[in-house]
């Protein structure tokens, strides 16, 4: 892979951000024709799929703070001469070619070649069908800014491929991959994994927990459950399940308070058999598999629990290994939680819908990994480069 200069890397990326305000009004056009095939105007979907001024505006500022982030290529990461004088230098490198494999969202067709650009890498970008008109005007704009700057167009590049497309180019790439990145629900992440031939690495899947403890500040549980369920249905970091310590002061009360809660903003409630005997109206969860599903909807699941042990224990089982939460005026409690809960980000008093790459500090994310290699969280500019070994010698040898 040829490695590309800082400053032609960040002209590229200030090429981009003109013709992203130029093209302004033909992107969100494009993006009205996908509206409109798609035939639905609220849910998760819609909202991951509609582009606007705000979109629009997001995507600008996300190549912004990635043009001024500092090049993650050939960074030293640690430096040793040996007493035969062998000098060892472990330094940055790019990935090579990653694809990245999503739904509906437009946006990751900018934010997601942004950060694999800046770090060296080319990327190939295989979005949904519902997002082929705005993903085709946004490759566009991508390969103006790079001939603009004397590159070829081949270092971003959509994938326009059907299912059976897709699994073949999976199983047989005609050119070397170095990474997948499937980013979407379990089916999309079950069919890479069952056909890719290169390294994957898991995106996407929230099914987000939060833990009512007996020592809870109970308004405080109340903000954040609302923030976390209501804010973003579509986001990976929504809440899903809500688990509440039988052992809560008045825990019956506050159950009917949390329901109040929920149904005045319009969120469908399942409760487990405990639950249930204190809010006989609602439904009961079907089945065990219901523990497991990501709902990106207004649906939430209040469950019971008792004590620390077997929330944690619930949670490990069954959440996605992205965000978890325990309310709690209890300092050790929360950092019990926080140590043993197996998730990409653990919370204290805090909403899960700050697990995010601009909130955690990395800005621009091509995803949220819930994976342990080789990074998990937000995958930033950072995350997108590998390591190399300089050797320098003087007809060194091993003896």
């Amino acid at each position: 892979m040829k490695l590309i200069k800082t400053d032609i890397k960040n002209n590229v990326l200030q090429s981009m951000i003109n013709i992203l305000d130029e093209k302004r009004a033909q992107i969100i056009e494009a993006n009205k024709q996908d509206l409109e095939a798609f035939g639905e105007n609220e849910g998760a979907m819609y909202d991951r799929l509609i582009v606007n001024d705000k979109k629009v505006d997001d995507m600008i500022q996300s190549v912004k703070e990635v043009m001024q982030q500092e090049d993650p290529v050939g960074q030293t990461i640690s430096h040793r001469v040996l007493d035969s004088g062998l000098d060892i230098t472990n330094k940055t490198a790019p990935f090579g070619t990653i694809m990245i494999i999503y739904e509906s969202r437009p946006d990751v067709t900018i934010e997601a070649a942004v950060l694999a650009f800046k770090a060296n890498n080319k990327i190939l970008l295989k979005g949904g069908k519902e997002a082929f008109n705005s993903n085709k005007i946004l490759e566009a704009c991508w390969h103006e800014a790079l001939k603009d700057n004397g590159l070829e167009t081949d270092w971003i590049r959509l994938m326009n491929m059907n299912r059976a497309d897709t699994r073949e180019f999976l199983k047989n790439p005609p050119e070397k991959l170095d990474l997948i990145v499937p980013r979407g629900g379990e089916k999309l992440i079950g069919f890479v994994k069952e056909n890719a031939t290169c390294a994957v690495l898991i995106s996407g899947r929230g099914n987000n927990f939060l833990y009512v403890s007996k020592d809870a500040d109970f308004d405080t549980a109340k903000k954040v459950i609302l923030n976390a369920k209501t804010d973003k249905i579509s986001g990976c970091n929504a809440l899903d399940k809500v688990l509440i310590d039988t052992q809560l002061p008045d825990y019956e009360n506050k159950l009917k308070e949390l329901q109040e809660m929920l149904k005045k903003h319009k969120v469908d409630i399942l409760v487990n058999d405990e639950a249930q005997k204190v809010l006989k109206e609602e439904t009961l969860i079907p089945n065990e598999d219901t523990w497991y599903e990501e709902f990106l909807a207004m649906k939430i699941v209040l469950g019971t629990t008792s004590g620390l042990e077997k929330a944690i224990d619930k949670i490990n089982k069954y959440s996605g290994g992205h965000s978890a939460v325990i309310i709690t005026k209890d300092k050790e409690e929360a950092a019990e939680f926080m140590q043993q809960v197996d998730s990409a980000a653990v919370y204290h008093n805090a909403s899960t819908r700050f697990t995010d790459g601009g909130q955690m500090g990395v800005g621009a994310e091509l995803a949220i990994s819930t994976d342990k290699l080789h990074h998990r969280g937000p995958l930033g500019l950072k995350q997108l480069v590998t390591n190399k070994y300089y050797v320098l010698g003087d007809g060194h040898i091993r003896e």
